[in-house]
């Protein structure tokens, strides 16, 4: 079970991730965050968090099954 919410939390913060990343590059509009340099910052930290976070699920998986 724990391996399903590091996986679903994973790939939200990739989601997230991309997100910001595109708002601070002005890719995508609408919103305070759109063209702001802090996000295009924070953005790629938090997509890269959420890849580890969901390889971490996905090795619980494995080794569960295993």
């Amino acid at each position: 079970m724990k391996a399903w919410i590091f996986l679903v939390v994973g790939v939200l913060l990739v989601l997230v991730g991309a997100l910001w990343t595109l708002q601070g590059l002005g890719v995508v509009g609408g919103s305070v965050m759109s063209g702001v340099t802090l996000w295009a910052i924070i953005g790629p930290i938090v997509f890269i968090i959420g890849v580890v976070v969901a390889v971490i699920g996905i090795r619980q998986r494995r080794q569960a099954r295993g």
